[in-house]
């Protein structure tokens, strides 16, 4: 078992046009964890992000959605992290991936960042790749060459709902993560027959 985690981030792009696109799952994961909680997100410039706190599990916990566009996330987690002494090993990072079908959600503690730019940045800003990882599977377009522009479309409605399913069973084991029981949270999210 881990000591648990301190802050979440909920990886994205900022605008209404970029709001329900595949790329934005990790934000859609924090707008699902609070929602109907009365709790809202509010921009705090000095993080360059939209922050807030939330208690789970009785953990007083950080929740950001960086601002500063996917590519460049990991300066908002990093800001936000040095200022709160929040070490990486506190940190849960919820993004798209698209090496999992739609639907699936895995947890992965460290590793590479299989391509992912906003990853790739955070590991970057942190210094090293020792973060969980909240996996949400968006699928693959097939080439690469057609990712850029798939990861910034907006789903089809039944890969949305998929998705939808997805992150609502990571909300079901949030209590888990968060207090760092992180294998019984992966037996049971990746026990899901997708």
């Amino acid at each position: 078992m881990a000591q648990g985690i301190s802050l979440i981030v909920g990886l994205g792009n900022p605008g209404p046009e970029y709001a329900e696109t595949r790329h934005n799952a990790g934000f859609r994961f924090l707008d699902a964890l609070l929602s109907g909680t009365g709790v809202s997100l509010r921009h705090e410039s000095r993080f360059n992000g939209e922050v807030s706190r939330f208690v789970i599990a009785g953990r007083d916990i950080w929740l950001l959605k960086p601002m500063t566009f996917m590519n460049h996330s990991g300066e908002a987690v990093s800001k936000l992290a040095r200022f709160y002494k929040i070490p990486p090993a506190e940190m849960l990072v919820v993004h798209d991936e698209l090496d999992l079908p739609p639907g699936a959600v895995r947890l992965k503690i460290g590793g590479g960042n299989g391509g992912h730019n906003g990853l790739t940045d955070v590991t970057e800003k942190l210094g090293t790749p020792d973060y969980a990882r909240l996996r949400l599977g968006i699928g693959h377009p097939g080439s690469a060459a057609q990712v850029v522009s798939y990861v910034l479309k907006r789903a089809p409605k039944a890969e949305q709902e998929l998705l939808d399913d997805a992150i609502a069973r990571a909300r079901d084991h949030i209590n888990d993560i968060v207090q760092g029981e992180f294998q019984r949270a992966m037996n049971a999210l990746h026990a899901h027959p997708r």
